[in-house]
């Protein structure tokens, strides 16, 4: 499926060891036109505390507490991500998905790390949720 190309981030960026990086606009887009699936990586308590994005399935990179790597990772992945689909990968910042990309690139499927997270990047004062981020572009969320 094609996209415009409106600005920069309207295209996916290459990567080193995935398909690339992706804004969260255009994640929105691709996966409500049924392009991809979106995944989100965040642990169980990131999605409960902090919110999570209605019908994306969950598959934990990393578990609380301790943020020791969920050994499931895989076979709840492939479990999530039809074949043939390519798969969108959301955590916090968009770091933690960069590893969980790789580590689906090499189970086989065509992966994207979606830029800013869900939170997005630290304000000066040290908080999350104002400089972008899925949640302060206005894509769907829920909380609770």
């Amino acid at each position: 499926m094609t996209f415009a190309a409106d600005t920069p981030l309207e295209v996916p960026r290459p990567a080193e060891g995935y398909a690339g990086d992706i804004s969260p606009p255009l994640a929105w887009a691709w996966w409500q036109a049924g392009a991809a699936v979106l995944v989100d990586i965040r642990s169980d308590a990131e999605r409960e505390w902090v919110g999570f994005v209605p019908g994306a399935p969950a598959v934990s990179w990393k578990q609380w507490p301790g943020m020791a790597i969920n050994p499931e990772f895989d076979a709840e992945l492939q479990a999530a991500v039809p074949a043939g689909h390519t798969v969108l990968l959301l955590c916090r910042s968009g770091l933690r998905s960069i590893a969980a990309a790789k580590r689906a690139t090499e189970l086989g499927l065509v992966a994207y790390n979606i830029l800013e997270g869900f939170e997005g990047d630290p304000d000066t004062h040290g908080h999350r949720g104002q400089r972008g981020g899925w949640r302060q572009r206005g894509l769907s969320w829920r909380q609770g």
